[in-house]
């Protein structure tokens, strides 16, 4: 028992002057940070129904006046272009998912816009909000790191097969 005793104050007294020899050392280096950038961007999205977007799955409701099935989870895949014309330059493409969740089909949607071609060549941008008239910029990769904003958009054409949509798009990115 003595002994056992001896052994742990021995091994309290070397742990102790392990701590007191290693201290922690660190430089604190002084924070920059790069200032903010605005970026302003219009582009139109060229879908075309079950080509470019596919429903995924859908409720079974059997009662609904909607020209959209109530709980419709679709999957979106469409080019992003310079213009409206459907031979107009591709600059990236827009992919994600979009929950069609009311009776006035209304959305929730989380969509990223990628683009290849030009200046944000490998860069893209990250939606997530109702499809409301204004979207919120929650983030981005490459060029739009740590981006935030807010998009706009307006229907040019939708009918049964094809919807064109503009987008203006207002980036703060770093």
């Amino acid at each position: 028992m003595k002994g056992t005793l001896m052994l742990s104050w021995i091994l309290i007294i070397c742990l102790s002057q392990v701590a007191v020899r290693s201290q922690y050392y660190s430089d604190t280096l002084p924070y920059h940070p790069k200032p903010p950038k605005v970026t302003n961007l219009h582009f139109f999205m060229h879908e075309h129904t079950g080509v470019t977007v596919v429903v995924l799955t859908q409720a079974n409701v059997t009662s609904n006046n909607s020209s959209v099935t109530f709980a419709t989870l679709v999957a979106v895949n469409d080019p992003l272009r310079t213009g409206p014309e459907p031979d107009s330059e591709v600059i990236g493409n827009v992919q994600g998912i979009s929950l069609l969740a009311g009776s006035n089909a209304s959305s929730t949607q989380y969509i990223e816009f990628g683009f290849n071609t030009g200046k944000f060549n490998g860069s893209s941008l990250s939606v997530f909000s109702r499809g409301e008239q204004g979207l919120a910029v929650v983030g981005g990769r490459g060029r739009f790191m740590m981006a935030t904003g807010t998009v706009l958009f307006n229907p040019i054409l939708i009918n049964a097969t094809n919807v064109i949509m503009e987008f203006n798009f207002t980036v703060v990115h770093y």
